[in-house]
């Protein structure tokens, strides 16, 4: 059966080759650039770019080689407010936020699908490396490219109304797709790091728009102050790199950030085996998977942060909040990031980390 789809068109390779595959099918589809800043040239371009005018025309060109429909629709107010003001808020209380996480919840698959379904459209489909099997979120083919992780949030009623249809694909083998299309986008570079941040300063980015505010950076293991800092939301749990600590530890080896206080303004530094957690609190759970809501523990898999390590785990809900327990430990775990829970390669919930221990 023909559906009408509204193909998400970034302006790179993967969502062109994605509307291709889907008008070839046979659907009935219209392209649809997300604008995504009221001033685009403060975004990312070339090789490093996401959403700039450069993509839109490079959208807009794949479009017409594929033969369908395209338009531009103005999200540059919901992104701004759900995404970058959500980045910066989440940076100011201590935490450590995925904005393509929350570009994917808020925008492409809820500001994004809510008008696709108003205007009678079936689905939306995106260049995500992920699949849908029986309508299940599992991982890509391409473990390299896989971004299960970032579509973890979705719902299963907004998966319900997805299509990937580049999940059993390697990304050579899209690229290779693109240039048999004769799509100008096939040797276009992916997109890397914040699109919102143009120089990728993210620590400058966040002093702009929160000031700066100098405070201790202080040794978890002595209690003294080892430098100062212009504001904590300049760092990450698990930082190594730009600490500017006065003094060397005493025993010669790397301190790292093992948490930032945004209240006393405090960021406080330690050896790296400090980090280690094993117990991650989660809070905001999502089951989209064929698992219900665990309230004895489950066997399963956890993956903390998007191409990151996947760890053993027991996960269990106990009242709103997910429990997980991890089989070794983990390393760098903070507050905001996402857990997206795996059976196999598939997903069947996520969470946002509240604290780890």
């Amino acid at each position: 059966m023909a559906l009408r789809v509204l193909a998400a068109m970034s302006g790179g390779v993967d969502s062109a080759v994605a509307a291709a595959r889907i008008a070839e099918a046979g659907h009935d589809v219209t392209g649809v650039h997300l604008a995504l800043s009221s001033n685009p040239q403060s975004y990312r371009t070339g090789a490093r770019g996401c959403c700039t005018i450069e993509d839109s025309r490079d959208a807009r060109r794949a479009a017409d080689v594929i033969g369908i429909p395209f338009y531009i629709w103005d999200m540059a107010e919901r992104f701004h407010r759900d995404v970058v003001e959500d980045f910066v808020n989440e940076y100011a209380a201590g935490r450590t936020p995925n904005p393509c996480l929350r570009c994917n919840e808020k925008i492409k698959f809820e500001a994004v699908l809510d008008r696709a379904l108003a205007l009678g459209f079936d689905a939306v489909a995106t260049g995500h490396h992920a699949r849908l099997v029986d309508g299940v979120l599992s991982r890509s083919v391409d473990a390299a490219k896989d971004q299960s992780y970032v579509l973890g949030v979705l719902t299963r009623e907004q998966l319900s109304h997805a299509i990937f249809p580049l999940g059993d694909s390697t990304k050579a083998q899209v690229r290779e797709e693109a240039a048999r299309r004769g799509l100008t986008v096939a040797d276009k570079p992916d997109s890397h790091d914040i699109c919102f941040i143009a120089d990728g300063d993210t620590r400058a980015f966040l002093a702009d728009r929160l000031g700066a505010s100098e405070g201790p950076i202080v040794d978890a293991l002595s209690g003294e102050v080892v430098g100062t800092h212009a504001g904590a939301y300049g760092f990450t749990v698990g930082q190594r790199k730009g600490l500017r600590i006065d003094r060397p530890a005493s025993d010669g080896r790397p301190r790292y950030v093992l948490s930032v206080e945004p209240v006393s303004n405090t960021v406080t530094v330690g050896p790296r085996t400090a980090l280690e957690v094993t117990s991650i609190v989660a809070t905001r759970p999502v089951w989209n998977g064929p698992v219900d809501e665990p309230r004895e523990p489950i066997v399963c898999s956890v993956q903390l942060r998007a191409h990151g390590e996947v760890y053993g785990c027991r996960a269990q809900l106990s009242g709103t909040d997910l429990h997980i327990r991890l089989d070794t430990p983990a390393a760098g775990v903070a507050a905001g990031q996402g857990a997206v829970l795996y059976v196999g390669d598939t997903v069947i919930g996520s969470a946002t980390i509240a604290s780890a221990s």
